[in-house]
């Protein structure tokens, strides 16, 4: 059996092996795919298709805040769960954002 710095260096020896290989036949690959794009008029879309990467995010039109935290600040616009610093007040007018 062979020996971790054996098998390391033969490792190493692979990679740059298939490093050499790579680089050869990438040029050769590059110019038939460039052929061919021109041969048959392919466009971008058509080859990566239309959404390429992450949907961008649109503006959200959220609902405005309706209740303020006179300490940190912080908002909700009172859907959903209500935060803690609201959470155990028997009259949250005072947490109001008066327009």
């Amino acid at each position: 059996m062979a020996t971790y710095q054996e098998l390391k260096a033969q490792m190493a020896e692979l990679e740059a092996q298939a490093a050499a290989a790579r680089a050869a036949e990438f040029q050769e690959v590059l110019a038939d795919i460039r052929a061919k794009v021109a041969d048959y008029g392919f466009t971008e879309q058509d080859i990566f298709g239309r959404g390429r990467g992450r949907p961008r995010k649109t503006a959200e039109s959220g609902v405005p805040a309706k209740y303020r935290d006179p300490k940190t600040g912080a908002t909700w616009s009172g859907r959903g769960r209500a935060p803690n610093w609201i959470k155990d007040a028997k009259n949250r007018d005072r947490f109001l954002i008066r327009s």
